[in-house]
């Protein structure tokens, strides 16, 4: 799919807002990108992308990123390390398995939605809020 496509049927602000309110439940970091290029290794591509925004330099390296590639119709979800100490490989599965079968029918608003919703609450179980808690990382969607 067309990027430019991808992205005008996304509701941004449906998608900042589920990322606000997964944040509120915990010290835990989440984003969402869309990138142009086509990729053969999402995983790949969200690792570059994780450093790149520099998501590793998170207080408790409890960031996530939910990375969607619409000109290839792959995504990827990662933790940093923080994270992966803590979840076990069925939750990365279970979450993605979600998100896509939103996609395959067309609601990516909603299989994103899903996404942070299962992340904010992996991360609150993991990483509870504090209340001295900042939000370290912006919640706007990233187009690249």
């Amino acid at each position: 799919m067309n990027k430019a496509i991808f992205i005008k049927l996304l509701a941004h602000a449906a998608i900042e807002a589920a990322i606000a309110r997964a944040e509120k439940m915990t010290s835990g970091e989440i984003r969402v990108a869309v990138i142009q290029k086509p990729t053969g290794n999402p995983l790949s591509a969200a690792r570059e992308m994780f450093t790149q925004l520099g998501m590793t330099k998170t207080k408790d390296r409890n960031a996530v990123l939910i990375l969607v590639a619409p000109s290839s119709q792959t995504f990827a979800v990662i933790g940093d390390e923080g994270v992966h100490q803590k979840c076990s490989t069925g939750f990365w599965t279970e979450l993605t398995a979600s998100m896509e079968t939103h996609f395959r029918q067309g609601n990516f608003t909603t299989g994103l939605q899903q996404g942070i919703e299962r992340a904010g609450q992996l991360l609150a179980t993991h990483f509870p809020r504090h209340g001295d808690d900042k939000n370290e990382l912006s919640d706007k969607v990233i187009e690249g």
